[in-house]
């Protein structure tokens, strides 16, 4: 079966950073565009970045644009958030996902659990 599942959560003072991991199983990771995604308390999730198959497209909203960095490792299926100068905003439940179709905004057939983040003042 498929899985993805996010590891690198966690609490952080504002300005500081976490990267975030998605390592996927069961599917051919370099076949699909993946993307992250945030669900902030008492919000819908919301869609943060992606990153083509190959890794030559990478695509942000604009509150994370030049703070967060999306990539990917296809050699060993893991794709990677870099978080940079967190904000208080930036809590929430992050998701990783993988999918197709055109960039940015991709069909996500397949999401990890979620892992938490946690910025504090």
């Amino acid at each position: 079966q498929v899985q993805l599942r996010e590891y690198g959560g966690g609490s952080v003072k504002a300005g500081g950073s976490l990267r975030l991991s998605c390592a996927a199983s069961g599917l051919a990771f370099s076949g699909y565009a993946m993307g992250w995604f945030r669900q902030a308390p008492g919000k819908k999730r919301e869609w943060l970045a992606a990153i083509s198959q190959d890794g030559e497209s990478q695509y942000y909203v604009d509150s994370v644009r030049g703070r967060f960095t999306i990539s990917r490792d296809n050699a060993k299926s893991m794709g990677s958030l870099q978080m940079d100068s967190l904000k208080a905003e930036d809590t929430g439940v992050y998701y990783c996902a993988a999918g197709y179709g055109m960039g940015p905004l991709y069909d996500y057939d397949y999401w990890g659990q979620g892992t938490q983040v946690t910025v504090t003042s």
